[in-house]
């Protein structure tokens, strides 16, 4: 059957058990606790999860060879900005961002989609031009695209997820074999532009404002609070965990945004440095599956597009365990396949289908390549 043919089943098993430990971590067993705000997240997402599973497999199935046409990456381009220039008008505000489109019961956050569009417009550009890559054009080009969704959602404004469409292009740039002169040049101009208002435009308060998102520790009563009962909930899981649904820093309301942006804090309570191991084996699983396909990809489109996808994961994940743990600032950074939020996880089961899908007519692999690959010798 095709459908069995196209999937991964290693990556799928990986991502499945990601997801229903996230989903545990919503909800508590406590009979006290039945009906609460917990419960409720549980049951919604569950069925995003399901919705999202059945998006996998059903993009799984489909020919994305059309994606190499430049037509089509323009146009998902193109809808993308649509949609997010559009929530300046349409768009609800959520905690000072207006980032989402609401209807009822159901809200909608384009930057998700707008990641994995990204992606396949970087790939697509990238792919074309690997014989003159080292032309610094073509960083200033990749950059411009990327600039245009990038101050898009910064304007919502939505610093993390602008900070994970920066990640993306500087992933695509370094994967696409870009000088690396060129590209230090370009960094080096952008933390000159940073200095420079620094010193002569921005104001004490918004010195103030920067520092303090730096260091959030620093103020633990004020914007530092969500870091500093983060941090609490991750060392009093100690090795075995307080049990699921028996973590008191996320359940007794101390830890925000439990669900969404501290999942990995609440995770730890309840499931202990032992679980925390058993998670980040997990993840490891979903990135050596991700570019086990990438590296058999068709053509370079292919390839990059898997790599891209690996990037978007990878910095989701380091920044949100990163904020976690309190080694970097809170940017409100969802874990893949593990937060509470439907858009950001159909999103993420999509990438991965549209990448199976792309196995369905991978470049063959000869024994020994499969031989050498399994003991890590590189190809």
């Amino acid at each position: 059957m095709r459908l069995i043919k196209n999937i991964d089943w290693l990556l799928f098993g990986a991502i499945f058990f990601i997801s229903i430990t996230g989903i545990l971590t919503m909800n508590s067993f406590l009979p006290a606790q039945a009906g609460t705000e917990g419960s409720s997240l549980f049951f919604k997402q569950i069925i995003w999860f399901l919705i999202s599973v059945a998006a996998l497999f059903g993009a799984s199935l489909v020919d994305w060879r059309f994606l190499r046409r430049s037509g089509s990456v323009v146009l998902l381009f193109a809808v993308s900005c649509f949609f997010l220039l559009f929530l300046f008008i349409a768009g609800s505000i959520f905690k000072g961002a207006q980032s989402w489109f609401s209807f009822g019961a159901f809200s909608f956050q384009p930057v998700d989609f707008a990641k994995l569009v990204l992606v396949l417009l970087l790939a697509k550009y990238f792919s074309r031009r690997h014989i003159e890559i080292a032309n610094v054009r073509h960083i200033l080009t990749s950059g411009f695209y990327t600039f245009i969704i990038f101050i898009l959602v910064f304007l919502q404004p939505d610093f993390g997820s602008a900070i994970i469409i920066f990640c993306i292009w500087l992933a695509m740039v370094l994967f696409s074999g870009i000088s690396k002169k060129h590209l230090m040049a370009v960094l080096l101009m952008g933390l000159a532009t940073f200095a420079g208002l620094w010193f002569f435009v921005f104001k004490d308060y918004q010195k103030t404002r920067i520092v303090s998102f730096i260091h959030p520790l620093t103020d633990i009563r004020g914007s530092g609070y969500n870091a500093y009962q983060s941090m609490i909930a991750v060392g009093s899981g100690e090795i075995w965990g307080k049990g699921v649904g028996l973590g008191s820093q996320s359940k007794l309301k101390f830890l925000p945004e439990y669900e969404t942006d501290f999942i990995f804090a609440a995770f730890s309570e309840e499931w202990g440095f032992v679980g925390v191991i058993i998670l980040f084996i997990l993840y490891g699983v979903v990135f050596w599956r991700i570019i086990h396909i990438a590296k058999r990809g068709a053509t370079n489109f292919e390839t990059l597009y898997g790599l891209g996808i690996f990037s978007i994961f990878l910095s989701h994940s380091v920044i949100h365990v990163g904020m976690n743990i309190g080694l970097l600032p809170v940017t409100g950074i969802t874990m893949p396949f593990m937060s509470y939020g439907g858009s950001h996880l159909l999103a993420e089961f999509l990438g991965v289908g549209i990448l199976m899908g792309q196995y369905s007519y991978a470049r063959a692999i000869n024994k020994e390549e499969a031989k050498n690959e399994i003991i890590g010798i590189s190809g």
